[in-house]
C-alpha cells in the first residue's frame, strides 16, 4: 500500500495549520524517540511549543507498542533550535505496511527537516558491550526481508535506486562520538541489524548475526534510513544498549527490560541529543 505524495503533502499541510509558527521557526532537525525513551523530552523540551497526537494526523498510524506515547512535538532545544520529535515510532511488527511505517519521516523531510536523528533500544552483540551503554551506528544490515521503497517510486522526493554506501553521516558520527565523551557516555561504534520482530532472537541467531558482522541488533530504524537517505537526509542513528542479545547472559529478555533500562538512559540520552543538536546550528 503506497502512499501517495498528496496524501504526505495533506499530512504535512495539516500539521502546518495546527502549527501557523512553523514556517518562521523553519525546524531542520527531526529527532526520532524509540521504546521507552519519551523521557528524553524534558530535556529536549526546554521550550516545548506544542504537540500532535499520530492519531490525529491525516494518514498517520497510531502507536500499539508500550513505551511509544505516538506523538509529534514542535520544540525550541535551550529556547534556541527548533526541532520536530517524534516520541515513539512505528514499527512494520504492528501489522504496518512498510509504506505506512515510514510516512512521518517523509513528512518530516516535507516539513523542511534535512537531519534526522534516529534512536531506538537494541540488544547488545559486539564484544565489550554492555546494557546501559550507546552504540553510534556506523552501517546496518537490513534483515527484515522488505524494503520501504517497493513499489511506485515517488521520483519528487527521491531516485528509484538509492545508493546506500554512506547511509549514516561520517561527521554526524564523528560528533556524536564527541558529545558523549563530553558527559562521560560511554560511545560504541557498530553495525545495527534491523530484524523483523516482534519476538526476540535466538542464540543461535544471534551468533549467526555476529559472524556476519553485528554489534547490536532491533526492530526498527532501518526503514526509516532507506526512506530519509532515499530524500537525501543526513542520517544519525544512535542505539541505547538495553540488554546483552540472546544467549550472552544467563537471564531471558523481555519487553520490561527493556522499557526499565532505557528509562534509566533517556536522562543521559537526553542530555546527548541536547547537546548535538546545538553543535548542528
Amino acid at each position: 500500500m503506497t502512499i501517495s505524495l498528496a496524501e504526505l503533502k495533506e499530512s504535512a499541510d495539516y500539521i502546518k495549520k495546527k502549527w501557523p509558527m512553523l514556517d518562521a521557526m523553519a525546524p531542520k532537525t527531526a529527532i526520532v524517540l524509540g521504546s521507552g525513551l519519551s523521557g528524553c523530552t524534558e530535556q529536549l523540551k526546554s521550550a516545548s511549543i506544542a504537540a500532535i497526537p499520530f492519531t490525529t494526523i491525516p494518514h498517520f498510524c497510531s502507536s500499539t507498542v508500550v513505551g511509544h506515547k505516538g506523538e509529534l512535538i514542535l520544540s525550541l532545544v535551550d529556547n534556541k533550535y527548533p526541532v520536530l520529535i517524534m516520541s515513539g515510532r512505528l514499527h512494520f511488527y504492528e501489522g504496518l505496511d512498510p509504506h505506512q511505517v515510514i510516512a512521518p519521516i517523509r513528512v518530516l523531510n516535507l516539513l523542511g527537516c534535512k537531519t534526522a536523528i534516529l534512536t531506538n533500544a537494541s540488544g547488545a552483540i559486539g564484544d565489550n558491550f554492555e546494557p546501559g551503554q550507546f552504540m553510534v551506528v556506523k552501517d546496518h544490515i537490513n534483515l527484515t526481508g522488505h524494503s520501504p521503497l517497493v513499489g511506485k517510486n515517488l521520483d519528487e522526493l527521491g531516485p528509484r535506486f538509492v545508493d546506500m554506501t554512506q547511509a549514516y553521516d561520517k561527521k554526524l558520527i564523528n560528533l556524536a562520538k564527541q558529545k558523549a565523551q563530553e558527559i562521560n557516555a560511554t560511545m560504541h561504534e557498530g553495525v545495527y541489524v534491523g530484524l523483523l520482530g516482534p519476538c526476540y532472537e535466538t542464540p543461535a541467531e544471534i551468533r549467526m548475526l555476529k559472524l556476519l558482522g553485528a554489534d547490536a541488533v532491533g526492530m526498527s530504524t532501518v526503514f526509516e534510513v532507506i526512506a530519509a537517505r532515499h530524500m537525501s537526509m543526513r542520517v544519525l542513528t544512535i542505539a541505547c544498549l538495553t540488554n546483552k542479545a540472546a544467549g550472552l547472559s544467563s537471564g531471558t529478555i523481555s519487553h520490561d527490560e527493556v522499557m526499565h533500562n532505557n528509562a534509566l538512559l533517556a536522562q543521559k540520552l537526553g542530555q546527548l541529543l541536547k547537546n548535538i543538536v546545538g553543535a548542528l546550528d
